[in-house]
């Protein structure tokens, strides 16, 4: 790529953001779209205020918004989102802080070292290339000064690997041990919630006396646990009923968008539509009609006599103290391991119903299938990945694609298009990953929905490193460079090394799409955009009353952000230009972020934190991989011995990281006897005990056994949320 085509690729992205920024901060100051910009506040029942209709300042750009975002703290944060939430925000933080000081050293230390040696066999066909390490000379035979100057400017560069790498660990050790803290302060803060009390149980018994597995349940913790045991609630096959819900959720919708459309002709007072009108009445008399006849199946359904015969082995178990639960969910019931399986019981909210009607005997292979599933996936999206690749290529597109030439007859075209294109394209391609793999990590039996966003984050994380990062390292000869892999694996660290330090200007418009484009694009929201402007001239948009609400998409942000954290390493030595970008990619990240949370997004559950062990991984891979690359650009220089001296801090590395799985990990995987205890003494002292068991005894109902209501009237607040000043 050469410089023409990274300046096209910086200008039309620092232009498309400065566009859609300027339109988002116009966008937001306009009552009408509060829906789409205040989805949060108005669900919360918040009261939204602008200014008066028609002022000039309404429909001027502004940017309050942003020193607004860096204004909320990070317990505002907490108190708003939840430690999940935070812990997108301490990601954000964490890219700052690190790339802030790794672009100090890059800048000041290693960028003038790698501009000062100008190799002259070095190709100038890669933009970056007299600014990365790869400018710098391999070692030659003969003594003398040129070749001791080349010996200190690698060590400059070995030393400060050293230093990069011992303060992200450092910063790693320090969030893990912040948030782990947070942790157990947000489980004090939260220990009236019911599944504190509860205790997920599968796999048990049929009771052949009693035709029943609820008996079962009773029986056995009854004479096992009676000190502590309170009550049960089974979980039944409502597939029946579901279908029927689902019939009646489509037709109450019907009713909702034809008294909908009467509200628009009658504000639009279109009186020569009055047979129309009448038509209309007719259908919603009938389908509200028939909207009766389901509910009413619903509830025949839902008597305890109808349900007979169709519990499955699955129960909540609710206990009488949190010390009693903690204990159960975390020892072996029984002598069989495949019986009285035992787990605390996630949030209410965050139970996947669904899942827990998978027979447990079949869930190895629903994961199986999940695997490969997104295996499958990840492997035929070489294609396009390989594509973009040759896109970005100009000299590689001519021969493969002779036409293609036809581009230099216009100026500019061909910089626009194998700068900015290529990044474009990657993007808009994965874009949809996220969701097809939550759809495909839904199959794979989780019982919770957090668990299931926690394993798609996982293999989105890993679909990106191996598509967006190293197949388009290594895409300009797949098979080639495949093939020398599997005979030679030990030349993997220097073929990496050689692939990073020619596509360090591929990754710099990577970031640069992923950051300006993709940050402003969310915080726009251009789909809902969209949506509301179609559904207002049809069935009428959003309002106070049906904001356009929706859960904070950490599938989708997690794995991206580590991704950008992840390439930033690996080019923190090696490339160091690249650094500035990155900051400014997480500076403009935390400001959106920080406004989407606050305003947008609801929290559909608390993990309390269980993301971050998940995040600390993807870290501490970026950590190893820029290591090994390190190991093996070092060995391209022809100096073995710093190659020998960077295996020590390899070893270091994952040392550290062992120590971390057993300081912090058990605190984010269980909930400890201890705070258990200490929790029940403070219910106790405060004389709560009582209320929260009774509260988590009635908080796990199936959804399809809750009372059915379709008709419920709107909020009967007569004060609207939206006001003008």
């Amino acid at each position: 790529m050469n410089p023409e085509s990274l300046t096209a690729s910086a200008a039309i992205n620092f232009g498309l953001a400065f566009i859609v920024l300027s339109l988002f901060s116009i966008f937001k100051k306009q009552p009408s779209n509060a829906s789409i910009y205040y989805a949060r506040r108005l669900s919360k029942r918040h009261h939204v205020h602008f200014e008066q209709s028609f002022t000039l300042s309404r429909f001027l750009p502004s940017v309050a918004w942003i020193p607004r975002a860096f204004r909320v703290t990070e317990d505002e944060v907490l108190d708003i989102g939840g430690l999940d939430a935070l812990i997108i925000i301490r990601l954000f933080k964490f890219g700052i802080y690190f790339f802030g000081i790794c672009s100090l050293i890059g800048l000041v230390v290693l960028l003038p070292i790698n501009f000062g040696d100008q190799d002259e066999q070095s190709s100038t066909y890669h933009s970056m290339d007299p600014f990365t390490i790869s400018n710098i000379s391999a070692g030659s035979n003969r003594l003398g000064f040129p070749s001791c100057l080349w010996l200190f400017r690698l060590w400059v560069h070995f030393t400060c690997l050293w230093l990069i790498s011992f303060y992200g660990l450092y910063l790693l050790y320090k969030e893990y041990d912040g948030i782990s803290v947070k942790r157990i302060q947000l489980l004090r803060n939260l220990r009236h919630q019911p599944d504190r009390f509860n205790v997920l149980v599968r796999q048990v018994p049929f009771c052949n006396e009693h035709d029943a597995y609820g008996c079962s349940v009773d029986h056995f913790f009854s004479k096992h646990h009676p000190n502590s045991y309170c009550s049960y609630q089974m979980i039944y096959d409502g597939k029946d009923i579901e279908d029927l819900l689902h019939q009646a959720k489509y037709v109450a919708r019907k009713i909702e968008d034809l008294r909908g459309r009467l509200t628009v002709r009658k504000r639009d007072k279109e009186s020569l539509l009055l047979d129309v009108s009448q038509e209309d009445d007719v259908k919603i008399a009938l389908f509200e009609e028939k909207l009766q006849e389901i509910v009413h199946k619903i509830r025949q359904l839902q008597n305890e006599s109808m349900l007979k015969g169709k519990d499955l082995p699955v129960a909540f178990v609710t206990f009488k103290s949190r010390r009693g639960a903690a204990l159960v969910s975390q020892t072996q019931q029984n002598s069989h391991p495949l019986t009285w399986i035992t787990e605390m019981a996630p949030e209410p909210r965050d139970v996947s119903w669904r899942s827990l009607e998978i027979p447990f005997k079949i869930l190895p292979l629903c994961k199986i299938g999940v695997v490969v599933a997104a295996s499958l996936l990840t492997i035929f999206f070489a294609v396009p990945v390989t594509a973009v690749q040759g896109i970005a290529k100009l000299e590689k597109l001519k021969k493969w694609f002779p036409p293609a030439m036809a581009m230099e007859l216009i100026p500019g075209l061909s910089s626009i298009i194998t700068g900015y294109l290529p990044s474009a394209i990657l993007k808009g391609f994965i874009y949809v990953v996220p969701f097809a793999m939550l759809g495909m990590a839904k199959l794979g039996g989780s019982i919770s929905k957090s668990k299931e966003e926690i394993k798609a984050c996982n293999m989105v994380f890993y679909f990106l490193v191996g598509n967006v990062f190293f197949l388009s390292l290594i895409s300009g000869s797949l098979l080639d460079e495949l093939g020398e892999y599997f005979t030679h694996p030990r030349s993997i660290p220097s073929h990496l090394a050689s692939a990073v330090s020619s596509q360090a200007d591929f990754f710099v418009t990577y970031i640069l799409t992923d950051g300006l484009s993709g940050f402003s694009l969310e915080i726009l929201q251009p789909g809902l955009l969209v949506w509301d402007a179609v559904k207002s001239h049809t069935v009428g948009g959003g309002d106070e009353e049906n904001p356009y609400l929706y859960s904070l998409p950490y599938f989708r942000i997690i794995p991206s952000v580590s991704l950008s954290i992840l390439i930033g390493m690996v080019y923190a030595v090696v490339a160091p230009l690249l650094l500035p970008f990155l900051v400014g990619y997480f500076y403009l990240g935390y400001v959106v972020y920080v406004n989407q949370i606050e305003d947008v997004y609801e929290t559909a559950y608390d993990t309390c934190g269980q993301y971050w062990p998940y995040v600390h991984h993807y870290i501490f891979f970026g950590i190893i991989l820029m290591q090994i690359t390190m190991i093996g650009l070092f060995g391209l220089k022809s100096k073995p011995s710093a190659s020998i001296a960077t295996i020590p801090l390899l070893l270091l590395t994952i040392m550290f990281n062992e120590y971390c799985k057993i300081r912090f990990l058990p605190t984010f995987r269980h909930y400890s006897v201890k705070d258990a205890d200490e929790h029940d003494e403070l219910d106790r002292k405060f004389g709560k005990m009582e209320i929260n068991c009774e509260n988590a005894r009635s908080a796990y109902c199936q959804p399809t056994l809750q009372p059915a209501n379709f008709m419920a009237s709107k909020s009967t607040s007569s004060q609207p949320l939206v006001s003008s000043l």
